[in-house]
């Protein structure tokens, strides 16, 4: 899907935001798409290196079926090679790889009946990059629609403007990692642009995909008060009713001799996500934190409790239980 056929033979690929032009014999970046005698293939169909039963929270999506089960795959391959990532042994897997593809055989409509057979209400695509495996997610979204499973993308948000008018009415919410608001930190830390991922959530949230923001707090590298006001801004621009994760970051892959993110600088990135006018800012990989809860922005009382993955949801109907002030999300 989404490609184009170019003189000698060559492609381009309009699936995420790299435009790569790829000659015979080649791949793109994410090392997953091939061109075949100027016919674009992806090797990582139905090929799956991953899947679990999750909880969506681990999403992390917090206003999104809270407290439901979420089915979650993933294929090797990533058009990203974030320095710090923690599924580095399966998302950079597929630029190294040699020979037969890595994964095993899970088609579409094995993932529809092992979803609804665990009691699972999504299908969440994960872990990697989902983007990448685009046309594997999109075919299981369509049966899974079908069975009336909804779908999750937990992603980078380096799409085009065109897989994301495929997205609409298949994709019904995802999670986006807003990594910085650097141009010269997703260059070098990420090998990417930052000015696609701002459009890309600006787009989803207009096209009616249920968004949630995460920016993974690095010390020294995005956890200047200047940085996160700017990426709070920006998120309370769009709208103030996204949720915003700002999650603790811990050592690995490239960056494993770093330190965790201090406790005290997530806290200040709550605050600065509250002034910025964000009215559901929380704090991720500190369980038991009480900024992991949900409060009614009308009378401050507690509407939804969690720690880790667990969750206890006191809403009615979206409404706080106390004042009826409706708390935003999709709760059915």
């Amino acid at each position: 899907m989404l490609y184009e056929k170019l003189k000698e033979n060559r492609v381009r690929c309009n699936l995420c935001a790299h435009c790569c032009t790829i000659f015979p014999g080649n791949r793109g970046i994410c090392a997953v798409r091939e061109n075949r005698e100027g016919k674009l293939y992806s090797l990582n169909y139905g090929k799956a290196i991953a899947a679990n039963i999750d909880p969506i929270e681990k999403k992390p999506l917090f206003h999104f079926l809270p407290g439901s089960k979420s089915y979650s795959i993933a294929t090797a391959g990533c058009n990203f090679r974030c320095e710090f990532c923690q599924n580095w042994d399966i998302s950079q897997l597929s630029k190294s790889f040699k020979g037969k593809f890595p994964g095993f055989a899970l088609p579409p409509e094995k993932i529809v009946t092992e979803a609804i057979k665990n009691n699972c209400a999504s299908i969440a695509y994960t872990y990697t990059e989902p983007t990448i495996f685009f046309e594997y997610a999109y075919d299981t979204a369509k049966l899974a629609q079908k069975q009336g499973l909804k779908n999750v993308f937990v992603t980078n948000g380096y799409q085009t403007p065109e897989t994301i008018e495929k997205m609409v009415g298949v994709i019904d919410a995802a999670n986006v990692d807003l990594k910085s608001f650097n141009e010269a930190y997703y260059h070098k830390v990420c090998g990417a642009h930052l000015e696609p991922v701002l459009e890309a959530i600006k787009f989803m949230h207009k096209e009616g995909i249920w968004l949630e923001i995460t920016t993974l707090v690095v010390p020294n590298l995005n956890d200047s008060d200047k940085e996160l006001t700017r990426i709070a801004e920006f998120i309370a621009g769009i709208s103030k009713n996204i949720p915003w994760h700002v999650s603790r970051f811990h050592p690995d892959y490239k960056m494993s001799d770093s330190q965790p993110t201090p406790l005290e600088t997530l806290h200040k990135a709550v605050e600065i996500g509250r002034k910025a006018g964000l009215n559901l800012v929380y704090l991720g990989n500190v369980p038991g934190d009480k900024n992991e809860n949900t409060y009614c922005s009308q009378c401050g009382s507690v509407v939804m409790e969690r720690f880790d993955y667990v969750v206890q949801n006191f809403l009615e109907k979206g409404r706080c239980p106390k004042c009826g002030h409706a708390t935003p999300g999709v709760y059915e």
